[in-house]
């Protein structure tokens, strides 16, 4: 998977509400309405990332907070992989 530049990931990036680029790397936080909530987005996440093949680094914080950075590790930066894997995390977010 070729590693896209970062002027295709600042066009890119307004389509993918509450998504942040810094240091390489897709940054969001989600918040949720309880811890149980929050540790089951994170399941969710985690089965969708199996689905895929593309694993994020989550970060399970406060009591109800979820933080999910990506980035394909192997090319050090964002691949196609990581925008569909991001937009698939707002999608469960937003289905509750």
């Amino acid at each position: 998977m070729n590693k896209l530049d970062e002027k295709s990931i600042s066009e890119r990036l307004p389509s993918l509400k509450g998504w942040s680029f810094d240091n390489n790397k897709l940054i969001r936080n989600f918040k949720l309405d309880s811890f149980s909530d929050a540790v089951a987005f994170v399941v969710k996440i985690a089965i969708e990332s199996e689905k895929i093949d593309h694993h994020p680094d989550i970060r399970l914080f406060g009591w109800n907070n979820v933080e999910v950075t990506l980035q394909t590790h192997n090319v050090n930066g964002i691949t196609e992989n990581d925008f569909k894997l991001a937009n698939s995390i707002n999608i469960l977010y937003s289905n509750g």
